[in-house]
């Protein structure tokens, strides 16, 4: 977005975007529309007569939402990855059961902003939206213009399991802190996720590799990879500059600690001139010199299905990988996941520390038709049923404590526990500037690439991403957000 900025116009226009809350990634698929939308004349087209917010049920035990019996509820999942049948199966007809009066309606699309931003223009919004993806909307944005229900009366609510309990205690540690704007919970973070490289642990075992420890290690390896003909290392530079950059800051965080990722978050001035992100973005620098420049070119599934057929040793990832790839795995492909290698002997967190933390992020609009029945839908995911349910189908571990006991784990979930007991405590924190700071993380996306495929040095990086962590300091038309922890 930083092409926005400049002229008055720009600015306004910029703001404008802003001000219907939908400043995520004018580049693009939904690039028409978005700006169609946000430069066209004339008031907002009034919602229609549906869109008046249902009238209530009474409160009970039950129902401690007070959820209109009759009222139906639309949902909006984005349809990638975790697929959608999680919703269609298990979610919904949950609800369905507890409400079988509603009518629920589904809708599956891999662009949420393009989808819903002129529903969003308009009033007529949905009552559930999974806002993940490319195409995402700025969440950031969103609240800051009261277009996010507050979810304080979700984490607060008796759990569906036990009663006795509320639903902020039947989640993992950071659950909750991880989804809040200005200081207040805004987001529903429901899986939880480890990051690191992914490989195929048959093809290390047959060629007699293991993954590696330090990056010295890291450019060994590359070179016997490379003389084996498999590309070392790889990510997708079209759509998926992101992966690499969370590398990036999760080396940074090994070598200085987890509070480089909080200044990151806040703003601090000079944060990405430390000599922490100088040296991760050098390291990882040097490894994508063993990467065609080709790769940029790509999108992630097309890298993924070359690592598919043994043609990428490491891919940079979530633990979402393997279950986004099960119909283009063969079966002699194992999913395993490895941690991002040590950078210096003197790194404040040991080679085992991954990025463990609760991701993708569940909303419901303050402007919905049936409010209450999306609070009461994020309760029904945050059962252990529905929680477990959503493991079964997507292939993923949901924050809920203990949802997934006693399941039969993939290799690449087995992987992930093994890595889980092995890092213990040493867990590189959470980023909140992707949901807070919408522009600022798509420039980090172009500079990433610029960086990985050769263009800028590190320094180059860190110099201009300080650039445009300033901008966004000092521009007022954004609200700044803080975290402690």
């Amino acid at each position: 977005m930083s092409n926005l900025a400049g002229t008055p116009g720009d600015i306004t226009r910029r703001q404008m975007l802003r001000r219907i809350g939908m400043t995520a990634l004018i580049a693009g698929p939904g690039a028409g529309l978005l700006t169609a939308c946000a430069t066209g004349g004339g008031a907002a087209p009034a919602a229609p007569a549906s869109a008046a917010p249902s009238a209530g049920g009474a409160v009970s035990a039950k129902n401690p939402f007070g959820v209109a019996a009759d009222a139906p509820l639309e949902v909006v999942i984005f349809k990638g990855g975790l697929g959608d049948s999680y919703a269609t199966e298990v979610h919904e007809p949950l609800y369905k059961k507890a409400f079988p009066q509603a009518q629920v309606k589904h809708v599956a699309t891999q662009q949420i902003a393009q989808t819903l931003q002129p529903r969003f223009a308009g009033g007529d919004v949905p009552d559930m939206i999974a806002n993940s993806g490319t195409d995402l909307m700025d969440n950031g944005a969103l609240q800051q213009e009261g277009q996010l229900l507050e979810l304080t009366e979700l984490w607060d609510a008796p759990s569906i399991d036990d009663p006795s309990k509320k639903v902020r205690d039947m989640v993992a540690p950071g659950t909750v802190e991880s989804g809040l704007i200005s200081g207040k919970p805004y987001l529903m973070n429901y899986v939880f996720s480890a990051y690191g490289l992914w490989y195929d642990s048959a093809l290390f075992e047959k060629n007699g590799w293991t993954p590696p420890k330090t990056f010295e290690e890291f450019k060994t390896f590359a070179e016997k990879a490379k003389a084996a003909g498999i590309t070392p290392f790889a990510y997708a530079g079209k759509n998926a500059a992101y992966y690499a950059y969370w590398m990036i800051l999760i080396s940074a965080a090994k070598i200085e600690g987890n509070q480089i990722l909080v200044d990151v978050d806040n703003l601090v001035d000079g944060v990405w001139q430390r000599d922490a992100m100088k040296q991760s973005a050098a390291a990882w620098a040097e490894i994508a010199k063993y990467m065609d420049k080709s790769f940029e070119g790509l999108i992630h599934t097309e890298v993924q299905l070359r690592q598919n057929q043994g043609k990428v040793a490491l891919y940079p990832s979530g633990s979402w990988l393997e279950n986004e790839q099960k119909a283009q795995t063969p079966e002699t492909f194992k999913y395993a996941l490895t941690p991002t290698p040590s950078v210096t002997a003197a790194d404040k967190l040991p080679f085992e520390a991954i990025r463990a933390a609760a991701g993708e992020a569940y909303i419901v609009p303050a402007k919905a038709k049936n409010p209450k029945g999306g609070l009461e839908y994020l309760r029904i995911m945050l059962s252990k049923e529905g929680a477990r349910g959503f493991t079964e189908k997507s292939g993923n571990i949901t924050v809920v404590t203990g949802a997934a006991d006693g399941l039969e784990l993939s290799p690449g979930n087995a992987s992930l526990s093994a890595a889980q007991t092995a890092a213990g405590q040493n867990i590189v924190t959470f980023s909140s500037f992707e949901n807070w700071y919408k522009e600022f993380e798509t420039e980090l996306r172009k500079q990433t690439n610029a960086l990985m495929f050769g263009r800028i040095s590190a320094d180059e990086f860190c110099e201009k991403m300080q650039k445009a962590a300033d901008k966004t300091k000092s521009d007022s038309s954004i609200t700044k957000q803080n975290r402690t922890v």
